[in-house]
């Protein structure tokens, strides 16, 4: 595997971990403070604010980690023509699924009150356009090998 290969990988899978993690916690969150809330008038509360920034943080945590030991152990960083073929072809498929996110989310936020399901649409269509990007990108490079 290429080193851009496995960057996708440690990409994913910290992509994946930070979104699950995310997840969950914001449905427990949501279970305590707003039990019988209609979720069309709920909005972000200030603990999925601190969720959030947590999620971020783990994931760059385990994408510099997981990079620095790549390149400890593997030193061929350079990229080709063919890595940036394959990162623009991943790249379409990511674009169009995160730009039919923000239309189904705008077309949200026009039926809905509070701003959670809007804020939260955004942010599942990013995550998916980032993952199908990532996903797009291996297929590629396990059909070329």
């Amino acid at each position: 595997m290429s080193f851009r290969e496995k960057s996708l990988w440690v990409m994913l899978l910290g992509l994946a971990g930070a979104s699950a993690f995310y997840i969950y916690n914001v449905a427990s969150v949501n279970q305590v403070l707003q039990p019988d809330i209609d979720w069309r008038a709920m909005s972000v509360l200030p603990p999925m604010v601190g969720l959030f920034i947590a999620a971020v943080v783990g994931l760059v945590v385990f994408s510099v980690v997981g990079h620095a030991v790549m390149a400890m152990v593997d030193r061929r960083t350079t990229e080709d023509e063919r890595d940036h073929l394959i990162a623009l072809k991943g790249e379409r498929i990511g674009g169009f699924l995160l730009a039919c996110g923000v239309f189904f989310a705008l077309c949200v936020a026009v039926i809905s009150q509070g701003n959670f399901l809007f804020t939260h649409l955004l942010l599942a269509f990013w995550v998916l356009a980032q993952m199908a990007e990532y996903i797009a990108q291996l297929i590629i490079y396990r059909k070329e090998t």
